[in-house]
């Protein structure tokens, strides 16, 4: 084996200029997508972190039938104080489990005294609530200075409305409410601060204590509308999942039926279709390069063969078996695979740590100087790595064959 590659080493150096030609554009391809691979992962990464840590979480536990209903935000379909409890239980013994935080989810009247509007608000804890979703505080753009974030008798009051109705921070202002039994309650709570809208649900909500909603609301009980759960590790929201279907998704309620439903961020996100357009402009990349190996290996094997016709015819009337010619190109096509691999994996890993080392800045919404840092995992690069060298063997397997199989007499005539 070492005799044949060192043969098809002094092979590709008799035609340089071709051999370094080819070797550049394998490396150019390998190059181009492990830089895409990277850069497309990091922003995804990113654009993920700031719906998931900004509102929804990595996933979200309801009761049954919630979901489907989301966009009337019932209070009807709360979970009551013992399903709570029980989501409690389950989630404080999962390791995985970095915070979660309850919500009241409802619809309500706005009034500034002098105008109406309907707003939607968000009532949470406002210490586990920044756990779980920790670019909260950045989404408030104005508030009142010397005071915390959230706190009884206080709104966050979301930026379309608040432009739309002319209240700033300090203002008072009216909430009306229907609670569950079709009763109507109002209370004046003060503006504490003005929260920037996101993209898809929840990005035009705003936020208020959950014991005053609990008043508001006349709530008897602890019932809440949904968990929302942050992971110490985005990458174990799979097992998670399924381990929470495992558990509360096998509870049942009195009728009989499933008691909870469980979503990830996938399934409450427009977001979602994004980042799998994301992933498939990356299968498109893989398979551009896969096209430019298998041209530009076959192109020059093919070369190869013709312009050594009678060496081939030789090689035969000498008694080298076919299986050898056949390895001789063979192994010409993985060199050059290798060579070009390696060399685009080295230059695609360096320009990588560049821009690790000097990151991209751009800004999304109002949030100023993000920085994109492309990562490349190391399954990735050793996939597109043994993709090159595969595609290159099977780009000489043909031309390979045909040498292997050439009538001696017809190669020696050969001009």
């Amino acid at each position: 084996m070492r005799q044949v590659l060192k043969i098809a080493s002094r092979n590709l150096m008799r035609y340089r200029r071709r051999t370094f030609l080819t070797a550049g554009l394998i490396a150019l391809g390998t190059l181009a997508v492990l830089l895409f691979i990277g850069l497309s992962g990091a922003f995804k990464a990113m654009m993920v972190g700031q719906i998931t840590d900004s509102m929804l979480g990595h996933l979200q536990i309801h009761r049954k039938g919630y979901v489907a209903s989301m966009d009337n935000l019932p209070l009807n379909l709360m979970m009551k104080p013992a399903a709570a409890a029980q989501v409690e239980q389950t989630l404080g013994a999962m390791p995985a489990v970095e915070a979660s935080s309850p919500r009241i989810k409802f619809g309500a009247m706005f009034s500034n005294f002098d105008e109406t509007t309907a707003v939607r608000l968000n009532a949470v804890e406002p210490a586990r609530e920044v756990a779980t979703a920790p670019q909260l505080p950045g989404r408030v753009i104005e508030r009142l200075e010397g005071k915390p974030l959230l706190e009884k008798g206080t709104l966050l009051v979301p930026e379309l409305v608040a432009r739309g109705m002319k209240v700033k921070p300090g203002d008072t202002v009216v909430i009306v409410a229907t609670n569950q039994d079709g009763a109507v309650n109002g209370q004046t709570f003060v503006v504490q601060g003005i929260v920037e809208g996101i993209s898809g649900p929840g990005g035009r909500d705003g936020y208020m204590h959950i014991e005053d909603a609990r008043a508001l609301l006349r709530l008897a009980d602890a019932s809440v509308s949904e968990y929302a759960v942050r992971l110490k590790d985005p990458a174990s929201l799979p097992k998670v999942v399924s381990h929470l279907e495992g558990t509360l998704g096998q509870s049942l309620n009195q009728q009989g039926k499933p008691a909870f439903e469980i979503h990830d961020w996938k399934k409450l996100s427009p977001f979602a279709s994004i980042a799998g357009m994301i992933d498939l402009m990356a299968l498109f990349i893989q398979v551009m390069l896969v096209a430019i190996v298998l041209i530009s290996v076959m192109n020059v094997m093919v070369m190869a063969v013709y312009e050594r016709l009678r060496e081939i015819g030789t090689l035969s009337a000498i008694g080298t078996p076919p299986r050898r010619i056949l390895g001789l190109f063979v192994a010409e096509g993985l060199m050059l695979g290798l060579v070009g691999s390696a060399v685009g994996t080295t230059v695609s890993l360096l320009v990588i740590a560049l821009l690790r080392a000097f990151p991209i800045g751009f800004a999304f919404g109002r949030q100023e100087n993000l920085l994109l840092k492309p990562e490349v995992a190391a399954g990735d690069v050793a996939f597109i790595s043994l993709l090159v060298l595969a595609v290159g063997v099977l780009a000489a397997l043909q031309p390979a064959w045909k040498a292997s199989r050439m009538d001696p007499i017809a190669a020696l005539r050969a001009v």
